[in-house]
């Protein structure tokens, strides 16, 4: 069995990602296996908020090159959970 946190891994920090946060959007790498609706309950379990819905997409790894050798890093699976009117926000991104 499987934890909320070992399915939510980290919040994704960018620009994009802060400027969505005022529309109720908040974005995080989750583990590649789980489905949405695991997303949905670990958000709600570790949070404490109400999801309205997840959106997840697979995003592959870049190929990166030093001199002659070429390496790939991993491939991703990233969450965007869209809250719900009337729940409250997230206070692990109000600082920032």
């Amino acid at each position: 069995m499987t934890t909320p946190q070992d399915i939510i891994i980290r919040p994704i920090i960018t620009e994009r990602s802060m400027d969505e946060m005022e529309n109720g959007k908040y974005t995080f790498e989750v583990a590649r296996n789980t489905t949405k609706s695991e997303v949905k309950k670990a958000i709600e379990t570790i949070f404490g908020v109400k999801v309205a819905s997840v959106n997840t997409m697979n995003v592959r790894g870049k190929i990166k090159r030093q001199g002659i050798h070429k390496g790939k890093r991993p491939d991703w699976k990233k969450a965007i959970v869209t809250l719900a009117a009337d729940s409250k926000t997230i206070e692990f991104f109000e600082g920032m």
